[in-house]
Formats: structure tokens, sequence, C-alpha cells
């Protein structure tokens, strides 16, 4: 997990071409073009189907990869041997790599500051920016609405993007992360409400939807929870009153707690208003946003090597 982290840092997002989650996306949009065009009952049917299957293959190549690294590395300890030494490392180098490739904290980082970097430039620059990392439309927003938008999907991403793939990465290693990604990647592509890009996605996606809403239900309530702890403010029943504004039963959770912290409303026009008393954002309050969320990352990533540390201890 450590080392995974690093080569987030360092290095960023692998090329696409060999990005794991761009292959799940391959796969997602294969199966959708089928399953969105049936009528609804068959429509969910197939769309559940290619969910599990998707979701049996994910985790079945990433038990597999995880395996043979951990039999690599029995084989090194019972007969020491440099050929079996190099194999076991190249081989947790790989889980590393693609457990890093589950989680993607670099990218949201630098693209939160992205937006604010372009919105000083000019309006037209912010909301192009802005673009890249949300789905609504964004040529009629305001500056303050172009930074509502940015610090909401900085925080619920903080969620999708990391808290959460560590947390499933803790309870079952590398598949657990991988069918997590796998999870929020058919909900970002298939769980939509209505017509969305011309297509009715109501039924096509409902499993895909309920699937991230049940995987995501306790690491989106401990980002929240970590999110008061960096910040120092313990107002949990306030952060709960908030969260249910949103129509989502989870991404409520982080945005609440970082427009709490930061004292800032943020807002989805005719459908939620979070922290309704607190003050329009600001340029800093995009800078103060990113270093709560780097605060989290690195609480929960100790929180997390103890807690895997622990598990082993249990063992022995």
């Amino acid at each position: 997990m450590l080392l995974a982290l690093w080569i987030d840092r360092r290095f960023g997002e692998p090329p696409m071409a060999i990005h794991p989650v761009v292959w799940i996306g391959h796969y997602l949009k294969a199966c959708g073009r089928v399953s969105v065009a049936c009528p609804p009952a068959l429509a969910f049917v197939l769309g559940a189907l290619a969910w599990c299957m998707g979701a049996v293959g994910v985790a079945a190549l990433a038990w597999a990869l995880q395996a043979l690294a951990f039999w690599q590395l029995a084989r090194f300890i019972m007969q020491p041997a440099l050929e079996t030494g190099l194999a076991a490392a190249a081989l947790f180098i790989a889980m590393a790599w693609l457990t890093k490739s589950m989680l993607s904290w670099r990218m949201l980082h630098d693209e939160a500051g992205a937006v604010e970097t372009a919105l000083q430039q000019s309006l037209a620059a912010g909301r192009a920016r802005l673009s890249w990392l949300v789905s609504r439309d964004t040529a009629p927003l305001t500056a303050v609405q172009v930074r509502e938008s940015v610090i909401e999907t900085l925080a619920e991403n903080l969620n999708d993007s990391v808290v959460a793939p560590i947390f499933w990465f803790v309870l079952f290693g590398l598949p657990g992360a991988a069918v997590y990604r796998f999870a929020n990647t058919a909900d970002a592509m298939w769980g939509y409400r209505g017509t969305y890009k011309g297509q009715h996605w109501e039924w096509a996606g409902k499993w895909a939807a309920h699937a991230d809403d049940v995987l995501s239900w306790l690491p989106a309530r401990l980002t929240g929870g970590l999110l008061m702890g960096v910040t120092g403010n313990f107002w949990p029943g306030k952060m709960q009153r908030q969260a249910a504004k949103t129509p989502s039963p989870n991404s409520g959770w982080p945005m609440a707690a970082m427009a709490l912290a930061l004292g800032i409303s943020v807002s989805k026009p005719g459908v939620y208003t979070l922290n309704a008393t607190g003050r329009a954002p600001q340029a800093g309050d995009v800078l103060m946003a990113q270093k709560y969320a780097s605060k989290v990352v690195f609480v929960q990533a100790a929180w997390a090597l103890a807690a895997m540390i622990f598990i082993v201890i249990s063992w022995m």
C-alpha cells in the first residue's frame, strides 16, 4: 500500500493504453451498449449480469496475482536464492502498481488546483478546466459555482478515489481494491437516472448504482469522519443533517464535512445546498481543501498500515 501511494505521488497515472481502469471501462462500454438498448426488465438483468461477471473477473485476476506473489515470497523464505528473491520482488512491485491503479490521489489533487489556476486567468478558462472533472454543463456557472463544484468534486472523489479503495484493500487486499474500483467505474459509466447522452440508463445501470452505494456506504462516512478529525471540528450530527440533503446516500458526507470545515456553502442549483449559512467560496478555499484532503490521505494511510499490522499479528 505504501509503495502504491509512493508510485502515485511520484509518477501519477499510468498511460491510458496500459491503465487497468481504462480496460475496465472498455468492458463496461461494450456491455453497456448492449444492455441499454433493451427493454427495462431485460436491461436490468443484462446490466446486473455484466456487472457480476466483470466483478468476478477482476477479483479473480487480482487474487491470482496476489496469491502468486505470496507463494513466491514463501519460496524465497524457505529457500533463499537470488532468482526467487527477484521474482518475489517483481511480483510485489506489480501488485503495488496495480494497487496504485485502483486509487488516484495525485491526479485529483492536481486537477483541483488546475481549475483554480485556470479560473484566476478567466472565468471561461475555469469553466473549461472544470469540465474535465464533472459531467454537468459548466458553461452557465459563475466563478463562485466553479469553486463550489471543484471543492465538491475534490471531497466526493477523496472517498471514491482514495479512502474507499484503501479501505477495501485493508480488508481484502488487492482483490478488494480492484472490485471497488470496478464498481465505482461502473456507477460512473452506467449509474444515471433517466436519459444521459441520448440513452436511457435508468434500468441498465440500476444494479451498478446500488452496488456502488453499498460498497461506498462505510468509506464515505469514514471520509467525513477523517475530515472532521484533521480539521479539529467535531460536529457529527451537523454533518449527518447536511449530508441527508443530497440525493446520494454517500457523496453528501465528505462534501458536507468539507463545506463545514471550510465554513463555506456549496450547492447544486435546484437539488441541494450544504451549509447554507456559510460564505461563498473564495480563491484560497480550493487550496485549503487540497490541504485538508492531503491530511486525510496521510492519516488514513497510517491507520491502514496499523490495521494491517494488527491483522497480521492476530493471525500469527
